[in-house]
C-alpha cells in the first residue's frame, strides 16, 4: 500500500513538472502598448515582378509568423492576371532597415470544392475578391477575406456576398464565417457597398477572437466619408473563432477625406484598410485617404479602444445617437514622415530589434498600376 501510494505520488509529481513545461511553451499571441513608432526603412517590390509563373503585385495584407520567419502576403488579383492566391516570403534586415525580400512561395486560393477561383469571364458569381489574411500560429491555419461583388444594373445583378474562408498553408479550403444579416449584399441600398466590405482582420485574445473591419460604412449606418466631417462610420465585427459566428459589432468614427479630389466631384474615398490586435480590447487601425489628381495616398494609423464601446449589432447609425463608439487616437499621419505613400492595406507585427524592440511592417497595393509603388515600410515601436 505504501509502495503504491509511492509511486502514484511519482507519477502525479512528473505529470505536474510535465504539464508545467508544457504550459510554459504555449503559444502566446503577440501584442504591444504603443505609444510611438519610429519609421526606419523603406522597401519597394519591382512591378510585374515574376514569380513562379504568377504576376507579383495587388498586394493587399501582411502577416508574419515568428516562429518559422516566414512572411505571407495575400494578393487581390481577381483572378484575372493568374488564379487567385498568396504568397510566402523572407525579409532580410540589416542594421535597422530592409536589405531584401525574398519570395519563396505560391499558393492558390481554393474553393471547398478543391478547384481554384475562376475569373469574370469563367463565372462571374464566384469571382472573389481578396482583401486580407492573417496566420493562426496556434492551429497553423489562415484565414482571408473577399469583398464579395454588387452589380446592380437593369440588365445585370451581380450579388456575392463577402467571405471569411479558413484554409491551409497550401490553400486547401477548411471552413467559413457565418455573416450577420447586415454583412449580406443586397440589390436595394442596405447592407454594403460595392468594393467597401472587408478589408481588415485581426485575431486577439490569444487567437480566440476574430475582429473583422469593413472599410466603409454600411448603406443603413449612414454617408460614406467626404472632405467635411459628416459622422461616417463603419462596423467592426467581433467573431468567435471556434464557433466562427459574430458576438458583437462596434462603431468606429472615419475621418474625412484628407484632400479634395480635382476634377471636383471625381472620385474620392477615407476607409480602414487593415486592423491588428494591440491586446487589451484595443486595435491598430489604418486609414487610408485617396483624392483623384492626387498620387500619393494620406495614410493615418490610430488605436482604437473598444472597451467602452457600445454593441450595435442591432441598430442603423443614421441619425443615431445613441450609441458609444470605439475611442481612437491618433498614433501617426504618415503625411509628415516626408516620404511618398502609397496605398498601404497590411499591417503586421515584425522580428523584434536587436536593441530589443518590436517592429511594425506595412505593404502597399500597386493595384498592378505601373504609377503605383508596391512598398514595404519598416517602424520601430516604442512601448
Amino acid at each position: 500500500m505504501y509502495k503504491y501510494s509511492f509511486r502514484l505520488l511519482l507519477f502525479l509529481a512528473s505529470a505536474f513538472l510535465l504539464n508545467s513545461c508544457t504550459s510554459s511553451k504555449k503559444i502566446m499571441q503577440n501584442t504591444a502598448e504603443i505609444s510611438n513608432i519610429k519609421l526606419l526603412s523603406t522597401y519597394e517590390i519591382p512591378f510585374n515582378l515574376q514569380f513562379k509563373n504568377t504576376t507579383v503585385g495587388g498586394l493587399s495584407g501582411i502577416d508574419y509568423d515568428a516562429k518559422n520567419n516566414v512572411y505571407y502576403f495575400i494578393c487581390d488579383d481577381r483572378s484575372e492576371k493568374n488564379a487567385a492566391r498568396f504568397y510566402t516570403a523572407r525579409i532580410f534586415l540589416s542594421e535597422k532597415q530592409i536589405d531584401s525580400l525574398v519570395f519563396t512561395g505560391v499558393h492558390y486560393l481554393l474553393q471547398s470544392n478543391g478547384n481554384t477561383y475562376p475569373n469574370n469571364k469563367q463565372n462571374k458569381f464566384l469571382v472573389p475578391d481578396p482583401e486580407a489574411m492573417r496566420f493562426n500560429a496556434k492551429t497553423k491555419e489562415l484565414v482571408w477575406s473577399s469583398e464579395g461583388e454588387r452589380i446592380v444594373k437593369p440588365t445585370d445583378t451581380i450579388l456575392i456576398n463577402p467571405a471569411i474562408i479558413m484554409m491551409k498553408p497550401n490553400g486547401s479550403y477548411i471552413d467559413s464565417f457565418k455573416l450577420p444579416e447586415n454583412m449580406h449584399m443586397q440589390a436595394i441600398e442596405k447592407g454594403p457597398r460595392r468594393n467597401s466590405v472587408f478589408e481588415g482582420l485581426a485575431f486577439a485574445d490569444n487567437y480566440k477572437t476574430l475582429y473583422v473591419s469593413v472599410e466603409e460604412p454600411i448603406y443603413e449606418d449612414g454617408p460614406q466619408a467626404e472632405i467635411k466631417e459628416n459622422n461616417a462610420y463603419i462596423r467592426i465585427n467581433k467573431f468567435k473563432t471556434a464557433s466562427k459566428k459574430t458576438v458583437a459589432q462596434f462603431a468606429y468614427k472615419l475621418d474625412p477625406v484628407a484632400y479634395a479630389a480635382n476634377p471636383e466631384n471625381s472620385f474620392k474615398i477615407n476607409g480602414v484598410s487593415d486592423i491588428m490586435s494591440l491586446g487589451k480590447n484595443k486595435l491598430l487601425v489604418i486609414e487610408r485617404s485617396y483624392s483623384t489628381g492626387r498620387l500619393p495616398c494620406t495614410i493615418k494609423l490610430f488605436i482604437a479602444d473598444l472597451n467602452k464601446a457600445s454593441d450595435i449589432s442591432n441598430l442603423s447609425l443614421k441619425e443615431n445617437k445613441n450609441f458609444i463608439p470605439a475611442k481612437k487616437t491618433l498614433l501617426l499621419n504618415m503625411d509628415s514622415l516626408g516620404i511618398y505613400t502609397d496605398n498601404i492595406e497590411g499591417v503586421t507585427f515584425g522580428p523584434v530589434l536587436p536593441n530589443g524592440k518590436k517592429t511594425l511592417l506595412c505593404i502597399a497595393d500597386n493595384n498592378f498600376n505601373p504609377v503605383e509603388k508596391a512598398q514595404v515600410l519598416l517602424f520601430e515601436i516604442t512601448e
